[in-house]
């Protein structure tokens, strides 16, 4: 009798560890998984946008440019293996990307300057629409960079203010995205799968703009911000606070937004850079080695 309760018990206790185990990932914050998943993930991001970093506005022709957004001798990780498309038209080549799970959709874009084939401007985006997990909040984000040449015409204006000189800026540049795009997509060449996913981005990143155009509009002052190192905030309508910075030094301006967890990424590394910075040197002290000779 005892034996039987012994055995019935132990059945119990085994049937139930999964369920205790499944429970207590969740309640941990999917602990036993997140740091590979965190992992993967902070190599994707550096990874995915490694032509837009080695590409230089202005310096970079066709010839440097074109193998770096195709790719060409290198070994992408295997689940981004074939996920990358390439379309072009007469002065723009694009690499479109999109993750085995669907989650995850990117590109790298340039545009060259017609006749002199160097690149006049750069392009980065991604968005990431994987749900979070319960205590970690909503998941998600969306990350657009660019870099571009405008007309000497187009920035300096000495009558306006400094924040309406921004939010013109700004509109300029959308502009430009918005022409490189339509080039993209008049193209008769171009694949209809690529004209829907680039076409994904464009509503994507044209929402963004809306939301901080309208914040900027509502208080012009803000403007004023995008210049600093921590950008001006914005609410984006799908990844909730995003923060945006905008950089000119002669004609060439930078834009970088960041939004959902790609801003809280963000505000993490610089708090704990500042922190690093702050904390006084300490001089290295001898110590003899533990390890017996």
């Amino acid at each position: 009798m005892g034996k039987s309760k012994i055995v019935n018990l132990s059945s119990a206790v085994a049937l139930s560890f999964p369920a205790f185990l499944l429970l207590g990932t969740l309640l941990g914050g999917c602990s036993t998984v997140s740091p590979w998943a965190r992992a993967r993930r902070l190599f994707y991001e550096k990874k995915l946008p490694s032509p837009y970093n080695q590409i230089k506005v202005k310096d970079s022709v066709i010839h440097d440019a074109v193998p770096k957004i195709q790719r060409l001798g290198d070994k992408l990780d295997p689940d981004l293996e074939g996920a990358e498309i390439i379309s072009h038209s007469s002065n723009v080549v694009v690499s479109l990307g999109q993750s085995k799970d669907g989650y995850k959709t990117w590109f790298n874009m340039v545009t060259f300057q017609e006749n002199k084939l160097n690149v006049i401007r750069k392009y980065f985006f991604i968005v990431d629409d994987k749900p979070g997990y319960f205590q970690l909040g909503p998941g998600g984000g969306l990350r657009f960079d660019c870099e571009m040449a405008l007309q000497k015409h187009l920035l300096d204006d000495p009558d306006a203010a400094e924040h309406t000189r921004q939010i013109t800026t700004l509109r300029h540049v959308l502009e430009n995205l918005h022409t490189d795009m339509d080039e993209l997509s008049d193209d008769t060449d171009t694949p209809g799968q690529e004209n829907k996913m680039l076409e994904i981005c464009r509503i994507l990143i044209n929402q963004t703009f809306d939301a901080v155009l309208l914040k900027l509009n509502s208080s012009p002052m803000s403007a004023t911000r995008l210049s600093q190192a921590d950008g001006a905030e914005f609410n984006h309508i799908n990844f909730g606070k995003g923060t945006i910075q905008m950089v000119s030094v002669g004609n060439t301006v930078r834009v970088k937004i960041r939004s959902g967890m790609f801003a809280k990424r963000t505000k993490i590394e610089n708090s704990q850079t500042k922190a690093n910075n702050n904390q006084p040197k300490k001089e290295r002290a001898y110590k003899p080695s533990p390890v017996f000779r």
